[in-house]
């Protein structure tokens, strides 16, 4: 995560907590339990995943949400992220839910995105020996 600069979602490490951690530049954070409780809005943008590195796929989202959470000390924080971090936060939040990008996108984008990463995988098993 730290190497992509954005979030990791606990079920992307084999945990089944509802949690995931991010980093905006101000060092990791860490999100319990978050839910969207307000979006409006809507915006298209090429989004990527640790889960299926070296893919991209055009995702729709609100532009705009509100999100509900817990912090590890156990405040209960509601905020508005905005901007990227608002895309970051619903990514994440997707992976709590089970899903992918390519669960968000067209069925032709899905099968390209699946398509790359396949070839990807070879690539990567390829040159490390595997």
């Amino acid at each position: 995560m730290l190497e992509a600069g954005h979030g990791l979602a606990a079920p992307q490490v084999g945990s089944v907590k509802r949690l995931f951690v991010y980093d905006a530049g101000l060092g990791p954070r860490c999100v319990i339990n978050p839910e969207i409780i307000d979006k409006e809005g809507e915006c298209t943008f090429d989004e990527g995943c640790l889960s299926l590195r070296g893919v991209t796929v055009p995702i729709v989202r609100p532009s705009r949400v509100q999100v509900r959470y817990t912090t590890p000390a156990g405040h209960k924080v509601v905020i508005e992220p905005g901007g990227f971090l608002s895309r970051v936060f619903q990514h994440e939040i997707d992976h709590l839910d089970g899903l992918l990008i390519v669960d968000r996108c067209s069925g032709e984008d899905r099968r390209r995105a699946l398509a790359d990463y396949q070839e990807l995988e070879m690539e990567r098993r390829r040159r490390s020996g595997v």
